[in-house]
C-alpha cells in the first residue's frame, strides 16, 4: 500500500523539508505564500505533513502562535493514510468487490486524488462530480453516472466525455439517454429492503421486481444496451443480511434479463458500508455476508462494483472546534447564571451546574450531517486551561451541557445532552470521525467560513 502511493506524497513533503515534519502549520503557510491555513480549494496541491494527528492537534491548540489571527478558527485534521489503511482492508475482505467512491460523501480534492492513486473508480451523480473525477485523470471507464433521474445537460455531458456507465429506474430515463446518449452502457437500479437502515433511499429510487420486465422491454424496443443491475441497502444499515438479501434479489433481476435477450455483466452492490461501527454494524460482518452472496449467485464472468463513501472518508477527519462562549446554568431553574465566566461565585461543581458551550462550527457548517445524514457525534475534550488533553481528560467529573454552533440560528445546536468535564472559553473540543456528508454541504451562512484542513499522511511515518 505504502508504495502504490509514495510517489504522490514524496514531492510535496521533500520540497518542505523538516519544516513539514516539525510545523506543518508554518509550511503550509509558506507553501501558499499565505498567513491562513491550507484549505482545499487552492489551485496548488496542500502540503501534507507525516506526523500523528494527535501531535497536530496540539500544535495547533497549544504550540501555536498568538498573533495568528485565525489561532482560534475550527480545523479538520485529514489523515490521508487512513484513506490507504480502509482502501486495504476493502481489498482483503471483499478482493472481487471494485470500489467506485461516492464522490458526493467527500468531494475534497485531496481525498480524490488520494483515492484514484489506489486505483479505485468513481461514482459521480451530476456534471460537477464527473468533472471532478475527470480532473484527477480518472478514465471515462472507470465513472460510474449513477444517478438514477439525470439533467439532460448533463447526459449530454457525460456522453462528450465519454462516460458510459449510468443507472436507470424508469422508461422516462431510458427515452431521455437514448435521445442524447445512445451509445450508453445502461445499469437498472431496482428496490431493495432498505426498512433496516437509517437513511431509506428507496422512497425515491429504485425499480420494483414487478417493473423490472417492462422496463427491459422498453430499453430493448429503444435498442439500448442494459449491462447488470444496481442496489442500495440505504445508508446507516444495522443489519448486515440486508446486503445477502438484495444480492439474491439482483440474481432475479439477471435471470429476467436473460428472458429479455440481455447478458448482464455487471452487479453493482451500491453503498452503505460503514466508516465505523456506529450503527451497529461493522464492515467486516457486512463483508462475511456480502462477499459469499455474491460468489453464491454469481459467476466470475460478472464484474461486481460498489459505491462505498463513508467507508473511506468518515474516520479519516477529526474536527477540532474552540469554545468561543459559555453560559453557566443552573439545574434548578434552568435560567443563565448571573456570574461572569472568571467570576470565582460562580456555580462550584458542588452545585452540580449545567453549562451551554458555544463552538465555531456548527450546524450550518461541518455540522449539517446531523439534519442530513442522521449522524451520531460526540464531543471529546482537546485542551482545557492551555493543557492538552486529547483523550486524556477520563477521570475529571463531568457535567450536563449542550453544545451550540456559532451562528444566531436557535436550530444551530449540536446537542443538548452531552456529558464534559467544566469547559472555559479558549478552551478546545474534538470530534472524531467527521469525514463523511459534513464539509461537502456546509455553507457559510451568518458570515462563518468553512473549516480548514489540515492534511497528513500516517502512512508515510519512517518505519510504519
Amino acid at each position: 500500500m505504502k508504495e502504490v502511493v509514495a510517489p504522490f506524497f514524496h514531492s510535496t513533503t521533500q520540497v518542505l523539508g523538516p519544516l513539514s515534519q516539525k510545523q506543518p502549520f508554518v509550511a503550509a503557510k509558506l507553501h501558499h505564500g499565505t498567513t491562513g491555513m491550507v484549505t482545499g480549494g487552492a489551485a496548488a496541491d496542500p502540503a501534507v505533513c507525516t506526523r500523528s494527528v494527535g501531535s497536530i492537534l496540539q500544535g495547533r491548540v497549544i504550540d501555536y502562535d498568538a498573533a495568528d489571527e485565525q489561532a482560534e478558527d475550527a480545523f479538520f485534521v485529514a489523515d490521508l493514510g487512513e484513506i490507504q489503511r480502509q482502501h486495504a482492508q476493502w481489498n482483503k475482505l471483499l478482493p472481487r468487490v471494485e470500489p467506485f467512491y461516492a464522490v458526493k460523501c467527500n468531494p475534497n480534492k485531496m481525498v480524490l486524488k488520494t483515492l484514484a492513486s489506489l486505483g479505485t473508480g468513481f461514482d459521480c451523480a451530476s456534471k460537477g462530480e464527473i468533472q471532478m473525477a475527470l480532473d484527477q485523470g480518472m478514465d471515462a471507464s472507470k465513472i460510474i453516472y449513477a444517478n438514477p433521474c439525470k439533467q439532460i445537460s448533463h447526459i449530454r455531458f457525460a456522453a462528450n466525455a465519454g462516460v458510459r456507465m449510468m443507472t436507470f429506474d424508469n422508461a422516462d430515463e431510458l427515452r431521455k439517454i437514448k435521445m442524447c446518449h445512445p451509445s450508453a452502457l445502461m445499469v437498472l437500479r431496482i428496490l431493495t429492503d432498505d426498512s433496516r437502515s437509517i437513511c431509506k433511499l428507496g422512497t425515491k429510487f429504485g425499480a420494483s421486481m414487478s417493473a423490472v420486465p417492462h422496463l427491459l422491454a422498453t430499453a430493448r424496443s429503444l435498442d439500448m444496451e442494459v449491462i447488470g443491475i444496481s442496489f442500495h441497502v440505504g445508508s446507516g444499515c444495522f443489519d448486515a443480511s440486508a446486503f445477502g438479501e438484495a444480492v439474491a434479489l439482483a440474481r432475479k433481476a439477471f435471470d429476467h434479463g436473460t428472458a429479455h435477450g440481455y447478458t448482464f455483466r455487471l452487479l453493482d452492490v451500491g453503498g452503505g458500508f460503514p466508516g465505523n461501527n456506529a450503527s451497529g454494524v461493522g464492515f467486516q460482518e457486512i463483508a462475511a455476508i456480502l462477499g459469499p452472496a455474491i460468489d453464491h449467485h454469481f459467476g466470475p464472468e460478472v464484474r461486481v462494483i460498489a459505491e462505498p463513501g463513508r467507508y473511506y472518508v468518515s474516520s479519516a477527519f477529526t474536527l477540532a472546534v474552540n469554545v468561543i462562549a459559555r453560559r453557566v446554568v443552573s439545574r434548578d431553574a434552568m435560567v443563565p447564571a448571573t456570574a461572569a465566566v472568571t467570576d470565582t461565585t460562580a456555580p462550584s461543581r458542588d452545585d452540580h451546574p449545567s453549562y451551554m458551550y458555544y463552538v465555531n462550527d456548527g450546524m450550518y457548517g461541518s455540522f449539517n450531517c446531523l439534519t442530513f445524514d442522521h449522524a451520531v457525534v460526540t464531543p471529546q475534550v482537546l485542551a482545557r486551561g492551555g493543557q492538552f488533553a486529547h483523550k486524556q481528560y477520563g477521570q475529571d467529573v463531568e457535567f450536563p451541557c449542550s453544545v451550540w454552533g456559532p451562528t444566531c440560528d436557535s436550530i444551530d445546536c449540536i446537542g443538548k445532552n452531552f456529558s464534559l468535564p467544566e469547559m472555559n472559553v479558549g478552551d478546545w473540543l474534538h470530534f472524531d470521525n467527521m469525514g463523511a456528508y459534513t464539509m461537502c454541504a456546509a455553507s457559510e451562512f451568518n458570515g462563518f467560513k468553512k473549516s480548514a484542513i489540515v492534511y497528513t499522511n500516517t502512512e508515510a511515518f519512517p518505519g510504519h
